[in-house]
C-alpha cells in the first residue's frame, strides 16, 4: 500500500525516531547474540565498552522524547493507558509464554532463579510490569528495562495529572543530582528485605491497579490521588526497591526525562538553554554518580569506563538523529525500528532456543551469527504486521469509544459596537 501524503509526511517526521529505535534493538540483540557466537570478541569488548547498555540509553532517550508527547497529545490519562497496553502487552504477554512454556511442559529448566517463587507472585510481578523493582527474577532478561517504562510511565502520569507536566528540566536534573548525592546511602532491595517478596507484590500489584483505576476515572480529584499514587510507588520502588543500584535506577529515571526535555525545547515549551543546562547537569551528574558510588561495588555494570562510554554515546547518537531529523531515512531503516520491539523481546527467545535445543556451543560461527539475524529480521517483522499493529488498530477503537473527545474551545462573544463602560454591570 503507498502511503498518502499525510501518511508520508507523519513517516518523514518520526523516521528518524524509528530509526534510532531500529538501531538501538539490533545493537541489543547483536551484543547478547556475541555471546553464543562471537564469545573472542565479545570478551575482548567487555573490558572497553558495554554495547547492550548503550543500546537500552538510546532506547530510553527515545522514550523520553516521544512518551509523554503522546500523553499530552491525547490529553486523556485514560486514553494513554490504553494505548500503552495494547502497544506492550499483546507481545509481552506471547514471549514471556514462549520463554515459560518448556518450563511447564518439563523439557528445560526455568530462567535462572524464577522457579523459586510461587507462581502467583511471578505471574503478579510480570503482569505489573514492575518485576525488576520486586526483586522478581525477569522470565527474559531484557524485561528489566520495561520496568523502568513502566515507572516513566507511572511519573509522567503523575506529573500530568498535576500539571507539572512541563517541569522535566528540574525533573531530569533533580534525578541526577540525587544520583549523585544519595544514591549511594540508599540499600538496594530496601523494601523486599523488609516487606518479604509474596506480600510486597501483592501490595503493589493492588497499588498499581488502585491508582491507574483512578487516574482514568472521569473525576478530577480522583484523577489527581490516582496519578500521585502511582507516581509516588514509581519512586519508592526505583529509589529503595531496585535490583541495581539506586544511583543506577535514578540515573537511568534522569536520562528518559532528559529526552523529555529536549522535546520540550525542539518545540518552545522551554529555552534550548535551560535543555542545554539540563542535559550538562544529567550527563555530568551520570557520571559522577558511576564514579562516586562505583568503587564500592564489585558489580560488572559498575565498571566506570563501561558505564561512562555508553552514555556519552547514546547523548552523542539521539543528537547526531536529532540534527538529522528533517532529512528522509532509508525505508529499511523505519521499517526495521517498527519492528524493533519485536526484535527486542524476541531476540533472547531465539538465543535460547539455538542454545538449549540446537546445542549451540560458544565458539565462533559468524555463518550462525548471520543466520541468527536474519531469523530474528524475518520473525519480527511477521509479529509486528500479525501482532503488534492489529493490537494497536484494537486499541484505538477502544480509544475510540472509551474516551470522550476533547471539549471545543469556547466561543468568544460576539464583538459590539460601543466599548463597555467600567461601570456597566
Amino acid at each position: 500500500m503507498i502511503p498518502n501524503a499525510v501518511e508520508s509526511s507523519a513517516i518523514a517526521r518520526l523516521g528518524w525516531l524509528d530509526a534510532l529505535r531500529g538501531w538501538a534493538a539490533i545493537t541489543v540483540a547483536l551484543h547478547h547474540a556475541s555471546y553464543v557466537y562471537i564469545p573472542d570478541v565479545q570478551r575482548w569488548m567487555a573490558e572497553r565498552f558495554d554495547p547492550g547498555r548503550y543500546g537500552v540509553l538510546v532506547f530510553f532517550l527515545v522514550s523520553g522524547y516521544i512518551v509523554p508527547a503522546s500523553l499530552e497529545r491525547r490529553g486523556s490519562v485514560r486514553g494513554f493507558w490504553i494505548g500503552r497496553f495494547f502497544r506492550i502487552y499483546p507481545m509481552l504477554a506471547l514471549c514471556c509464554l514462549a520463554a515459560v512454556l518448556p518450563f511447564i511442559l518439563g523439557i528445560l529448566g526455568l530462567r535462572a532463579g524464577l522457579e523459586q517463587y510461587d507462581p502467583v507472585t511471578a505471574v503478579l510481578a510480570h503482569l505489573t510490569m514492575l518485576q525488576d523493582l520486586l526483586a522478581v527474577p525477569n522470565a527474559i532478561n531484557v524485561l528489566w528495562t520495561l520496568t523502568y517504562e513502566m515507572a516513566f510511565y507511572l511519573l509522567i502520569v503523575g506529573l500530568f495529572v498535576v500539571g507539572g507536566h512541563r517541569r522535566s528540566a528540574p525533573v531530569a536534573s533533580g534525578f541526577a543530582l540525587a544520583a549523585v548525592l544519595v544514591g549511594g546511602l540508599i540499600p538496594s532491595t530496601l523494601l523486599s528485605r523488609t516487606a518479604g517478596i509474596g506480600p510486597l507484590v501483592a501490595a503493589v500489584t493492588i497499588g498499581l491497579v488502585i491508582s491507574i483505576a483512578a487516574a482514568v476515572s472521569d473525576r478530577p480529584g480522583l484523577r489527581v490521588v490516582g496519578g500521585v499514587l502511582g507516581g509516588l510507588l514509581a519512586a519508592a520502588l526505583a529509589a529503595a526497591n531496585s535490583r541495581v543500584y539506586a544511583w543506577e535506577g535514578l540515573t537511568l529515571l534522569a536520562i528518559m526525562f532528559t529526552g523529555t526535555v529536549l522535546y520540550r525545547a525542539e518545540h518552545r515549551q522551554i529555552s534550548r538553554r535551560a535543555a542545554a543546562v539540563t542535559v550538562a547537569v544529567v550527563l555530568a551528574g551520570g557520571i559522577a554518580a558511576g564514579t562516586v558510588h562505583a568503587g564500592s561495588s564489585t558489580r560488572a555494570w559498575n565498571n566506570q569506563f563501561t558505564w561512562t562510554l555508553p552514555i556519552v554515546l547514546a547523548a552523542l547518537t539521539f543528537g547526531a538523529a536529532w540534527l538529522l531529523r528533517g532529512r528522509s531515512f532509508p525505508r529499511w531503516a523505519i521499517t526495521l525500528g517498527a519492528a524493533s520491539y519485536s526484535i527486542y523481546l524476541l531476540h533472547p527467545i531465539l538465543l535460547m532456543v539455538d542454545t538449549q535445543f540446537l546445542g549451540t556451543s560458544n565458539h565462533e560461527n559468524k555463518l550462525g551469527l548471520a543466520a541468527f539475524v536474519t531469523v530474528l529480521v524475518t520473525a519480527s517483522w511477521a509479529c509486528h504486521r500479525w501482532i503488534e499493529t492489529p493490537a494497536q488498530r484494537l486499541g484505538r477503537r477502544l480509544t475510540r469509544r472509551l474516551v470522550p473527545p476533547p471539549a471545543p474551545p469556547p466561543t468568544p462573544p460576539p464583538p459590539t459596537d460601543q466599548a463597555p463602560h467600567a461601570l456597566t454591570p
